[in-house]
Order: structure tokens, then C-alpha cells, then sequence
């Protein structure tokens, strides 16, 4: 347990914080995996959109300061690089016709 005044302050800051930001972050979290399970089972239509979805609620989160501007990023960036691996495989899959 803290102390002095101002760090028993900062613990009870520090809750109300962690309060307030882990639904923002969980919400994140639920977008990006739903998005990579569009991916995976390769419905890209879908899958596009919730992408969308979900690296605006990045950047929201990145914006509000609930996540670290570079940790928004590196997020985006593999979901990006999943969407993009699956959408060139996919017309290699498709049957020819």
C-alpha cells in the first residue's frame, strides 16, 4: 500500500483511469478479432469492412490516449498485412473458369 498522500492519490487516479479505459481497450480488442477470423475463413468483403472498423477504433483509442499512438499502429499494420496476404492468395484459390 502507498504512503504518502499524493501516491495513495495516484493509486486512486490510476483505478479510475483503468476504469474508463478497459472497455475502450477490450472493444479494440473484439473488432481485431473478429476481423481476423473474417480473414481466415475468407470472407474478404466482410472482412474489409471490419478492418475498417477496427483500425478506426484503434486510432480512436490511439487518440484518446488509452493505447500508445505506436502500439495503434503496429496493430494496424499486422491486421493490414493479414487482410492483404489473404486478398492475394484468394484469386490464386478461386477456380478458373
Amino acid at each position: 500500500m502507498p504512503v504518502t498522500k499524493s501516491a495513495q492519490k495516484q493509486m486512486r487516479v490510476s483505478a479510475r483511469k483503468q476504469i474508463h479505459n478497459q472497455p475502450i481497450r477490450s472493444q479494440c480488442k473484439t473488432l481485431i478479432t473478429k476481423a481476423e477470423k473474417l480473414i481466415f475463413t475468407g470472407k474478404l468483403e466482410e472482412a474489409r469492412q471490419a478492418v475498417t472498423e477496427a483500425i478506426g477504433s484503434l486510432d480512436k483509442a490511439a487518440e484518446r490516449g488509452v493505447i500508445h499512438a505506436n502500439n495503434a499502429a503496429r496493430r494496424k499494420s499486422r491486421l493490414m498485412k493479414k487482410l492483404n496476404d489473404a486478398q492475394a492468395s484468394a484469386p490464386a484459390q478461386a477456380p478458373a473458369e
